[in-house]
């Protein structure tokens, strides 16, 4: 294999900026011919020439037809077990995890890098519980921006000018606060996804993923029901090749190539138009001391002349305090098309300094860039066999209530311990089922609640009379907020309401957390009912062992006091978690046996008044739903896969049972 390092290298096959950005070495397939313009042929040093060939009549007829014959495409066969369409959130993460059960493959992305915009950004208290899983929470929080300047959502005139409102958010509001501390031992961080691919790449790479950015999946063929031939194209050399693989996964975005390919169904919804993302460098920080916040809607209702674009502006924290996305959305009920968003990079800069309030404030625009606002989800992540996808690939939506890349990486989480479970032989491969059964039910909870983030802003818009078409009328609507009668009270109560409104969006805990599987892989034929839903789903955090749920979060202690340990950090790690207290040795005892006679690594623990931890707060003897003596049996991704009551006659048999029927075996 080679390895290229020298910037020489990296800057000839247009990857040093990639690489950089990754902090690690660039690899290239050994006995793959690197094939480089006639164009650049000359710039390479003569003793390094024979390493590589000018465009062949092969990769001619690749960029004509990707038509290769039998014999090019038996030279031309990478083997691995993984291969992973799509290096963001999705396809990264899924590296990371399965690299962390020892699993390596192949990590391949159509674009020249990683991300170049900022796109997803807020990072919730559950993806981050999946990254404290493999040691990366920390290096993320180091890299992102904490949560306590994430303080506010704002609405205002401009940045610099009047303020109509703002709202606690992302569990600052210290009504909520005890929720947030109460659901994880983790904080909510602002990390841009330029900042969040790059790590999870270079982890990636470092444990011995072999990542191709400019290589694009073309199609698939199956020469029999465990093998899979993906044909690819490296758009640098326009050489096309095969990789032979168990498994492919697909999260290849919105666009997904693999999901056309499979014919996955979607569940499509009317969208809500074309957004104009608008990014840009500006040094705000004189005017955050008294604005914090990463998200501040600017809104001039009585307005008379904008561009088609650009009425409404959502302001997004980038890097605090000198980088910013611009969001503009549509008006509801606009039916602007692609070309009513275009514009010249000085009208872009124009308008941005409109929305901060200052002509003299130094503006340098970035990129700016459409996109649609989607309703859409899979009906299915696989094709019941070896090819999965998830990410963006199945589902598709706004950035409201900051559920898009946190998805992705629970998504690959679920899915990781499965993969490594059925091929290393301790599951049967019918576990893999329960990732569709799973983690579709909670994509179309995500679209759904993103979509409707958008719309619960709609009652605020309609208040100001930004709904409104005619001037006048708008003039009026606004001179009754200062009415000090009947219809002031009124005016402004109603917009007080469309304000609480959103906070749907910014203290989305129930949605973030409250995830339910009913499948294969969770046991629930001696569990009775469910506990009822919370009246308020999306914001309501529920804290239960019912299986099927996230384990609950506790702080634990030593006898002898040292650094606190959750109950999340106990579970994990790739393996099976069996949590007991007073007088359920008998539990310890039957995890031990039946791990070692299934080949699973199941380790115990008793929580409780002189146990192997302490519940110092008493809150895991609230939480636990369970006896003393009981046991809350939880999977690899923290996720109760049975729970009992209390000691029973034979324990030994009844968790091999479960776990028989958990893993499929």
């Amino acid at each position: 294999m080679w390895l290229l390092e020298s910037e020489f290298f990296l800057d000839l096959l247009g990857t040093q900026q990639s690489c950089r950005a990754l902090g690690a070495r660039a690899k290239v397939f050994e006995g793959l011919p690197l094939q480089i313009p006639n164009s650049k042929l000359h710039n390479i040093p003569s003793p390094f020439r024979s390493m590589f060939s000018t465009p062949s009549r092969q990769a001619q007829r690749s960029e004509e037809g990707f038509k290769m014959t039998e014999t090019e495409k038996q030279d031309n066969v990478l083997q691995t077990d993984l291969l992973i369409v799509g290096a963001g959130p999705a396809g990264a993460a899924l590296a990371c995890f399965l690299a962390a059960h020892g699993r390596t493959g192949i990590l391949i992305a159509a674009a020249p890098g990683t991300a170049d915009t900022p796109r997803a950004h807020i990072t919730n208290m559950a993806a981050l519980e999946c990254l404290r899983d493999i040691k990366l929470e920390q290096e993320c929080k180091n890299a992102g921006t904490d949560s306590e300047h994430m303080e506010h959502t704002r609405w205002c005139r401009s940045m610099a000018g009047e303020e109509f409102a703002r709202v606690y958010s992302w569990g600052h509001d210290p009504k909520h606060k005890g929720a947030y501390e109460t659901a994880s031992p983790c904080n909510h961080i602002d990390l841009p996804q330029t900042l969040l691919e790059p790590i999870l790449v270079k982890r990636a790479i470092h444990a011995g993923w072999t990542v191709r950015f400019n290589t694009r999946y073309v199609r698939l063929s199956r020469p029999s029901p465990d093998v899979i031939l993906s044909e690819v194209l490296d758009e640098l050399t326009g050489q096309t090749y095969l990789i032979q693989s168990r498994y492919l996964f697909g999260c290849d975005g919105a666009r997904s190539q693999v999901v056309r390919e499979l014919q996955l169904p979607l569940i499509k919804k009317p969208g809500q138009g074309l957004a104009l993302n608008v990014l840009v460098r500006a040094d705000l920080s004189h005017l955050i001391e008294n604005r914090s916040g990463n998200l501040h809607w600017v809104i001039n209702p009585e307005e008379e002349e904008y561009p088609a674009w650009g009425k409404e502006c959502l302001v997004r924290m980038v890097r605090a305090w000198d980088e910013w996305m611009f969001i503009f959305l549509p008006q509801p009920g606009a039916d602007l098309k692609a070309d009513d968003m275009n514009a010249t990079n000085e009208e872009y800069v124009a308008r941005a300094k409109k929305v901060i309030g200052d002509e003299n404030i130094e503006v340098t625009l970035l990129h700016a860039s459409k996109w649609w606002i989607n309703e859409v989800v899979a009906e299915r992540y696989s094709d019941g066999g070896n090819v999965f996808c998830f990410g963006d690939a199945t589902h598709r939506h706004p950035p409201f209530n900051g559920l898009g890349s946190n998805t992705c990486i629970q998504d690959a989480f679920n899915l990781a311990w499965k993969i490594d479970y059925v091929m290393s032989g301790k599951a049967g491969k019918e576990l893999l089922n329960s990732f569709d059964q799973e983690r579709q039910p909670v994509g179309v909870d995500i679209v759904t609640r993103a979509n409707q983030g958008l719309r619960d802003h709609f009652e605020w818009q309609k208040t100001l009379g930004l709904l409104e078409d005619d001037k006048e009328k708008v003039k009026e609507i606004l001179a009754e907020f200062e009415d000090p009668g009947e219809k002031g009270r009124l005016r402004r109560k109603a917009f007080r309401d469309g304000i609480e409104n959103t906070t749907t969006e910014f203290h989305g805990l129930g949605i973030e957390m409250n995830q339910k599987y009913v499948s294969n892989a969770v046991y629930l034929e001696d569990q009775g009912e469910a506990p009822p839903a919370p009246k308020d789903t999306v914001r309501t955090l529920q804290v239960t062992t019912y299986p099927g749920r996230r384990l609950p979060h506790a702080w634990l202690n030593t006898r002898v006091p040292g650094k606190k340990i959750s109950t999340i950090d106990l579970a994990g790690h790739r393996r099976f978690c069996l949590l007991t207290g007073p007088g359920g040795q008998a539990w310890k005892d039957a995890a031990k046996a039946v791990g070692e006679k299934l080949g699973v690594e199941v380790v115990a623990y008793s929580i409780g008044w002189k146990q192997d931890y302490e519940d110092v707060y008493f809150d895991w003897a609230e939480r636990r739903e369970v006896e003393d003596d009981g046991c809350v049996l939880v999977r690899p991704d923290r996720f109760v896969a049975w729970r009992s009551q209390s000691v029973i006659e034979k324990p030994e048999v009844k968790l091999e049972e479960v776990l028989r029927s958990v893993l499929s075996l």
